[in-house]
């Protein structure tokens, strides 16, 4: 529980991946934490490809923040069924009074207590009187099987404490056995720990509003947010370091964090934070832009292309082409993958909904795909109860989009996106969800 997880929003693009990897980098070095770069979602095909490209590997996935039995999980010393008693006893002198008795397969027999151990004295021992005369030593040679208590609960290493609570709450017993997912013990746990257990510390990145957090993040302790989006913030019990700037990309702020820490990141790093800002920023072309991005895109070219790095010999706008066009086409996924994967939900003027982008180099694909799309619009919209879905489909070559609907209330009849005889709506020169495309539609379901 000593570790600290950098993680970005559910639906990751690039941008996250790259600034919870940069990020996380950074803290290790500068803070000498043990600060680890995870995800909140699967890999899109561009994120995937850059990955590829750098040699790097995926942060860890998170499902969601809420602790687990591994956390309270103590591996204690175990003893066979047939081992003598004084085994188990010499193990609960050390332990916490109780033995784990665990057979040769690994599965958990029982618990050796005090408990059990009193009432199999008093089984042996008993009124008579002959018996009363034996040995501590004696009994202390009677296998563990015969004074372990049996029927222990066992909970999976993997599982989420609060699902259980209710169960943890009816038992009589302290201790539980812990299983890994094919039933092998993992280790004990008690119920004073279970009920408190250890928070999940995280650090968030490219995103600040919880519905775009990894799930049950109220569980959590956070630490801190690095952002470069509008404010939708969760609240917090005790103050953190919280820090939203106007830039194209989280990647960028990272950049300098490096450089104010008087570090350069190693040639992947840089690499991959490079990849989250030109894929942000359109290779620097969205209206997003800033100069400090364009600042950070030397800073972040000059410590990626050297010479024994993987993208040695490559220039900025040469590689940002090749991660824009790794983004895979419409025709080439599935449409539900489309629709869901660079997805983020929003609240305002009373309606829930979600606006998903696509990024495709030709907009020409899109009369093939359309109809596709449509019906996975809106069973995302049933699926996710919301009042209305919409897909962004992003032309990176020509600097433009086309915005497919799934209803058309009234207070968006005023886009100003003229609609096209299929359906859809022509938004020229838009190609930001964030700045240009969000206020827009914020602007008019908030009058």
């Amino acid at each position: 529980m000593d570790k600290i997880f950098v993680i970005g929003h559910v639906n990751p693009d690039t941008d996250t991946i790259a600034a919870a990897m940069g990020y996380a980098w950074l803290l290790r070095e500068r803070d000498a934490g043990d600060f680890v770069a995870a995800r909140a979602g699967a890999v899109n095909p561009q994120t995937a490809w850059t990955l590829k490209r750098l040699g790097l590997d995926a942060p860890v996935l998170l499902n969601d923040a809420s602790p687990r039995f591994e956390a309270v999980t103590r591996r204690l010393d175990t003893a066979p069924p047939d081992a003598p008693l004084r085994e188990a006893w010499a193990i609960a002198a050390r332990t916490w009074g109780l033995a784990p008795v665990v057979d040769a397969d690994g599965k958990p027999c029982g618990l050796v207590t005090g408990a059990s151990l009193f009432a199999f004295m008093n089984e042996m021992v008993g009124p008579h009187p002959k018996r009363q005369e034996m040995k501590l030593a004696e009994i202390l040679e009677a296998p563990c099987r015969d004074a372990c208590q049996t029927g222990i609960p066992q909970f999976p290493a993997n599982a989420r404490i609060r699902d259980s609570l209710n169960r943890i709450l009816r038992e009589e017993g302290d201790n539980f056995f812990v299983v890994d997912e094919t039933g092998h013990y993992a280790g004990v746990c008690r119920q004073r720990d279970l009920l408190n257990p250890p928070r999940l510390k995280l650090i968030l990145v490219d995103h600040n509003e919880p519905r775009q957090a990894i799930a049950s993040l109220e569980e959590a302790e956070l630490l801190e947010i690095l952002d470069h989006h509008r404010l939708g913030n969760p609240s917090t019990h005790v103050p953190i370091r919280f820090t939203v700037d106007i830039v194209g990309s989280t990647s960028t702020l990272v950049s300098e964090q490096i450089e104010e820490a008087g570090l350069s990141a190693p040639a992947q790093v840089a690499g991959m934070l490079l990849a989250g800002l030109l894929s942000d920023t359109l290779v620097l072309t969205s209206p997003t832009t800033t100069e400090r991005d364009r600042k950070a895109a030397e800073r972040l070219g000059r410590w990626a292309f050297v010479r024994a790095g993987p993208l040695a010999g490559e220039t900025i706008q040469a590689y940002g082409q090749q991660v824009l066009n790794a983004s895979a086409g419409l025709t080439a996924r599935a449409p539900e993958e489309i629709v869901g994967t660079d997805l983020k939900l929003y609240e305002a003027g009373g309606y829930r909904f979600a606006i998903a982008q696509a990024e495709v180099t030709d907009l020409v694909q899109l009369a093939e795909a359309r109809e596709k799309l449509q019906a996975a619009l809106s069973a995302l919209r049933d699926k996710r109860a919301l009042d209305f879905a919409m897909l962004m489909v992003t032309d990176v070559v020509r600097g433009s989009s086309r915005l497919l609907l799934t209803d058309e209330l009234p207070e968006l009849s005023d886009l100003p996106y003229p609609p096209h005889p299929d359906g859809t709506r022509l938004a020229e020169g838009v190609v930001s969800r964030k700045k240009q495309l969000l206020p827009v539609v914020l602007g008019l379901l908030e009058r």
